[in-house]
């Protein structure tokens, strides 16, 4: 199940919360971790709208086990364009379990097997879902991370992405699994994926929190560099101004409207401001993060994100 994460290296009660402290995402998580569908079914017939939605599904189908109840809820409406939705976004999470965050040359013939099979099987409720009921916005959301897990061509990529983008221009979540889509290290290069963190940010009114995708892109060029490379690269002028103008017009616009998942993006800065060198930057966000830290992208900064968001915390207040 999805749980508050407290590792030896983290401060006392310091922990990862994936409801991100916010007490309807609280229950919802409460309700499935005790395989209670109507109860889940209760908090997600609450969402405000298809971004909330989303978000509640991805909750949802982050929760180990989830499946053996999901597929009996199924079973009892087959045509619930809802339960198709939380049940084919599951079977992506699940496949993507299956599969691993392994290096491609790593994963058995018996992962990729199982992995495709989760794949296929979540694409079908989830096209069935997006059938039964044009507006949801969570089909296009979970089409999109199975597209790039099935490596569907660039034309099919993109199609899923406006299709999401038609339900909800602004829809950040869709615009990071693009952003993974123009990853290198999937189909695309450094160069598209910039340019797109940049032209969607630009795109977007002021106080849009697409200005994190800048700072992800930043984050997924730095990963993919060598040791010494990656400092020279975060260090370098373009990358700190555009980390400025990205949180001017995010995170530090009077605009900003804080969502139920607002830390995931001040995480992200926070990290980015380090890496780039702003500690005075970053540590400005850390006060407004207090303690929600995020599993991501402390991760990629060591083995327990607790304690490397820890130390790196108190090493830009110092």
């Amino acid at each position: 199940m999805a749980r508050r994460r407290n590792t030896g290296g983290g401060a006392p009660g310091l922990t990862v919360d994936p409801a991100y402290g916010d007490p309807e995402l609280t229950l919802l998580l409460k309700q499935a971790a005790a395989g209670d569908w109507p109860g889940v079914r209760a908090v997600l017939d609450r969402a405000v709208d298809q971004d909330d939605l989303a978000l509640m599904i991805g909750l949802l189908a982050d929760v180990t086990g989830s499946e053996s109840w999901l597929g009996p809820a199924l079973d009892a409406d087959p045509g619930d364009p809802v339960t198709l939705l939380a049940h084919g976004a599951r079977h992506i999470r699940w496949g993507w379990e299956a599969r691993t965050a392994a290096r491609a040359q790593h994963v058995t013939e018996a992962q990729w097997k199982t992995f495709h099979e989760r794949l296929a099987t979540g694409e079908e409720l989830l096209f069935e879902a997006a059938e039964r009921d044009p507006e949801l916005l969570g089909p296009w959301l979970y089409l999109q991370m199975s597209g790039r897990g099935g490596s569907v061509g660039r034309s099919a990529a993109r199609y899923r992405f406006d299709a999401a983008l038609r339900r909800s221009p602004g829809h950040l979540a869709s615009h990071r699994q693009r952003l993974q889509q123009l990853c290198a290290k999937w189909s695309g290069s450094h160069e598209e994926m910039h340019a797109f963190a940049r032209a969607s940010m630009l795109a977007a009114p002021e106080g849009s929190p697409l200005g994190e995708l800048v700072a992800l892109a930043h984050i997924e060029h730095w990963m993919s560099l060598a040791s010494g490379d990656d400092v020279v690269y975060m260090n370098g002028p373009q990358v700190r101004d555009s980390l400025h103008e990205a949180a001017d017009r995010s995170i530090r616009h009077p605009d900003f409207v804080r969502g139920r998942d607002w830390p995931q993006a001040f995480n992200t800065f926070a990290a980015a401001f380090h890496l780039a060198r702003q500690p005075y930057a970053a540590n400005l966000v850390f006060q407004e993060i207090g303690d929600a830290v995020c599993e991501s992208p402390w991760d990629q900064l060591g083995d327990d994100p607790v304690a490397a968001f820890r130390h790196i915390r108190a090493v830009c207040a110092a």
